[in-house]
């Protein structure tokens, strides 16, 4: 089935988020989240960056740790603009590893709410690891 809402599609074991183009506050974030990051486009795939998390932990994130303390580096209000988008279905973590979406639903829970967390670790579990 097809969420409109959501931009999203939802069919047991996968979720796909909707391609987009990185609006400039999406591209400060990447910047604040892996500052060595310095060109926004994906060597392996050939294109921009449609996402923010994916590079981070595919790319710049040696261990859930430093994930974790790069999220860390957000504000509140940073955060919860990422975690709105992957309920969007506009920001993917299709591509994010495992233990980062762990880090990440860690980093939630504290700052932003339990509810939200869950949530997302649902939403994870449901497109399948």
């Amino acid at each position: 089935m097809r969420n409109e809402q959501r931009n999203i599609i939802r069919e047991p074991g996968n979720i796909t988020a909707m391609a987009r183009k990185l609006k400039p506050e999406d591209l400060n974030i990447l910047k604040k989240l892996a500052p060595e990051l310095v060109d926004p486009t994906c060597a392996h795939a050939g294109h921009e960056f449609r996402s923010v998390l994916p590079p981070v932990s595919q790319h710049v994130s040696e261990s859930p740790e430093d994930f974790r303390e790069r999220l860390i580096n957000l504000s509140d209000e940073e955060l919860n603009y990422l975690v709105n988008l992957i309920f969007e279905g506009m920001e993917s973590l299709h591509c994010v590893r495992k233990e980062h979406v762990d880090a990440l639903v860690e980093v939630v829970s504290v700052r932003l709410s339990k509810i939200k967390a869950t949530e997302l670790l649902e939403l994870y579990k449901f497109a399948g690891d």
